[in-house]
């Protein structure tokens, strides 16, 4: 054996010996800076929950408990037949706070949420919705709920998907509690000016929990429907009369 090799490979253990890794070794980065022309993977940062100010928090539970809680409940949960709840994770996480403010300002008409801007002002509002966001099990997701596409179904199918499986808690026509079902007013304008299909469509697939409102998609759904059958329902209640 030349000399050479004898101190090549008298390194490679020392090396061993000393806890290194050959250059040889092909196992991926786990951190810290890029080297021998390695690329540093970075693990997947988890959303954050959005920083509320707690002073703007105590207010909004104030006026919420002064103008709300009679109909939503204390903490927001709700009551069937009366009033949804607020606060439910799923709605927190995909209500927008335009959809949130808009809603509490102009009220929903033909039912018995009112329009909240002729008493409460605007300060007053957004405080509400901080309350309501204090509630929040995980991060908003409303963002990309409002980017969703918009639903491309047959209406004449979503009617018929509708009056099967959603008009037992909506009312045959989405009218909500007033056709003494458990379930909101969704087939009203002052529903569906407001709500894009993207939330409708989120709320639809994955319920709300701690209220009558299952999920409809998946193996543990009520109903499992195929995105086209959701698409074909929002596209019914876009047009319903």
């Amino acid at each position: 054996m030349g000399k050479r090799n004898f101190v090549g490979i008298a390194a490679v253990l020392a090396g061993i010996i000393a806890g290194c890794t050959p250059a040889s070794d092909s196992s991926p980065p786990t951190g810290g800076p890029a080297t021998g022309g390695q690329t540093r993977v970075e693990a997947p940062t988890a959303p954050k929950m959005a920083a509320l100010d707690p002073e703007q928090v105590r207010k909004g539970q104030v006026v919420f408990a002064e103008n709300c809680v009679a109909c939503h409940q204390e903490g927001g949960k709700g009551k069937p037949g009366v009033a949804p709840s607020l606060t439910d994770k799923e709605f927190l996480t995909f209500a927008s706070d335009r959809f949130l403010y808009d809603t509490i300002r102009d009220g929903r008409t033909d039912t018995q949420m009112p329009p909240w801007g002729e008493s409460l002002k605007e300060d007053q509002i957004n405080a509400v919705i901080a309350y309501l966001r204090s509630h929040a099990q995980q991060p908003s997701r409303a963002g990309e709920v409002e980017g969703d596409r918009t639903a491309m179904g047959d209406p004449r199918l979503g009617k018929r998907w509708f009056t099967q499986i959603c008009a037992g808690c909506h009312g045959p026509n989405g009218e909500g509690y007033a056709g003494e079902g458990s379930g909101t007013a969704i087939g009203k304008p002052g529903f569906l000016n407001k709500a894009s299909d993207g939330f409708i469509r989120a709320i639809v697939k994955n319920g709300r929990s701690n209220t009558p409102m299952h999920g409809f998609q998946g193996p543990a759904a009520v109903a499992s429907l195929t995105d086209q059958e959701i698409d074909d329902i929002i596209s019914y209640l876009r047009v319903i009369e």
